[in-house]
């Protein structure tokens, strides 16, 4: 529990900072929905006439800008990214940290197992991205209720935001397991970032072709879809399912990887 509390409060500034970041990313997103709505089909057409390409880099594709729920869910596709990399910075660095700051001696010599040092200091960045999440669901709700409260959103948006937990939980569980098992933990956060930047690359291509739907399961990014859940289909149970055994077995890679390797400083 002790080194629970230090992670914690090692954590806790860039924690404030990146749920201020979703807050207002929200909020001042959500704020724009009144004009899109005053410009109606206007809005649409002009989407529309932009390359297809385009809007699915924007996050625009399939929905109704006139729309709440068609406004939101181009907002959640930042929300989505934003998330996900605050998950992959989290699990890279909460590992590989003590290498990089030349504090493993000191820390790994401590009267516990190194399996128990990952676990507590995993438990410290869970937490971490629930804060995080929980923040997107409540600045969520408040964006809906201020800009957009004809529309009765509460069940998709709390549908979103679980399976955006679930997104977060396997980027921090893939970035940690690669810090731990990488022989070069220092640079845990840019193959990290690698892997982010080639899951969101491959989301965009699937949505682009729908001959590459397949890869799907490939991408995080496509384990929850607003389009899906927004037009009242609900959440895909399969690639939610596969979405907790890739955590799980990425955890236990993680806490094998640190176990096992020899470490620097």
């Amino acid at each position: 529990m002790m080194l629970f509390r230090r992670e914690w409060k090692a954590g806790r500034r860039s924690l404030l900072f990146w749920c201020i970041g979703v807050f207002l990313l929200m909020l001042a997103g959500m704020s724009k929905y009144s004009a899109a709505q005053a410009s109606g089909q206007a809005m649409n057409d002009l989407m529309n006439r932009m390359p297809r390409s385009l809007q699915v880099i924007f996050g625009t594709s399939g929905f109704d800008l006139s729309q709440a729920s068609g406004y939101f869910g181009t907002m959640f596709f930042y929300l989505l990214l934003l998330a996900a990399a605050h998950a992959v910075l989290l699990g890279a660095s909460i590992i590989a940290k003590e290498e990089r700051d030349k504090t493993s001696e000191f820390l790994f010599a401590k009267p516990l197992s190194r399996r128990a040092i990952v676990g507590w200091k995993l438990a410290a960045a869970f937490v971490q991205a629930l804060l995080v999440n929980a923040t997107a669901w409540v600045s969520s709700l408040v964006s809906l209720s201020l800009y957009a409260p004809g529309e009765a959103l509460g069940r998709p948006v709390a549908e979103l935001i679980l399976g955006l937990l679930l997104v977060q939980a396997l980027f921090l569980a893939a970035s940690a397991a690669i810090a731990a098992g990488s022989r070069r933990p220092k640079q845990a956060v840019a193959f990290s970032g690698t892997l982010l930047f080639a899951a969101f690359l491959l989301s965009l291509l699937t949505e682009l072709s729908d001959r590459l739907t397949v890869l799907r399961v490939f991408t995080p990014f496509q384990y929850v879809s607003a389009h899906r859940i927004l037009n009242g289909d609900g959440p895909e149970l399969g690639l939610l399912g596969l979405a907790l055994v890739l955590t799980a077995l990425l955890l236990a890679l993680a806490l094998r990887g640190m176990g096992k390797r020899d470490l620097q400083g």
